[in-house]
């Protein structure tokens, strides 16, 4: 188990990510809304409001929900259980601020928004005639982490490793995840993941990521090497 704890200090911000924050909040109130609702108005809540691919691909289903272009939208508020909506929100919250902070508050709500309904559509695609509803946040989330990477590569991020905590660059855990998404795509996996959402929020974070990005907001900052004296003295030259 991989789990990202925090990049630098994770209670001080140049500016409070209100956005992440705010999306964060309304993904833990919509949980506990679900779960306060008992298992079967919880099912049928993710049959109102969870993408289907069927149904965007211009299929019919079954009992009522929201139009189907909606919920390309409100789905990505719904989870499944707890260790669904924590992994999704621990990623948000470590990755998030720094994404807000590069493009604004409202330009990366609207960022937010655009990757999740990326992953949707490639979801869709990958299965145009699925009845089985998706829910969830790991679209959006996948699109943050591709503009961190893109943003951020060589910053040092705090992940927790079977428990043990240590300190690694974010190319290796955000890389790392992202070439196993792809993997899983190439493989076909059958295992109620929905991978090809994950891709498609990675590639749609990419893309919107380059073309939404303020001037100035370099794309790949690293660390800047260490300032080489010369002169032989141990001073810099004048």
């Amino acid at each position: 188990m991989v789990l990202p704890l925090y990049d630098h200090s994770p209670f001080k911000w140049p500016t409070p990510p209100y956005v992440t924050w705010l999306l964060i909040g309304i993904n833990v109130v919509v949980f506990l809304l679900q779960g306060s609702a008992g298992p079967e108005k919880a099912d049928l809540f993710d049959h109102f409001a969870g993408l289907v691919p069927v149904a965007l691909s211009g299929g019919e289903i079954s009992g009522t929900a929201l139009p189907a272009p909606l919920t390309l939208i409100t789905y990505t508020f719904l989870h499944g259980n707890f260790m669904h909506i924590f992994g999704n929100m621990i990623f948000l919250w470590v990755f998030g601020d720094d994404i807000e902070e590069a493009l604004g508050h409202w330009r990366f709500l609207v960022f937010y928004i655009a990757c999740g309904i990326g992953a949707g559509l490639a979801y869709t695609f990958s299965n145009a005639n699925s009845p089985a509803e998706l829910i969830g946040a790991s679209g959006c989330v996948a699109g943050v982490i591709a503009a961190y990477l893109m943003f951020r590569p060589c910053a040092k991020v705090t992940v927790l490793v079977f428990f043990l905590p240590i300190r690694v660059r974010a190319f290796w855990i955000i890389g790392g995840w992202a070439i196993w998404q792809f993997i899983e795509v190439a493989s076909q996996a059958q295992d109620n993941v929905a991978y090809w959402a994950h891709v498609g929020g990675l590639v749609s974070g990419a893309i919107l990521f380059v073309l939404m990005r303020p001037p100035g907001v370099q794309l790949f900052e690293c660390a800047q090497p260490e300032t080489v004296l010369a002169g032989g003295n141990g001073k810099p030259p004048k």
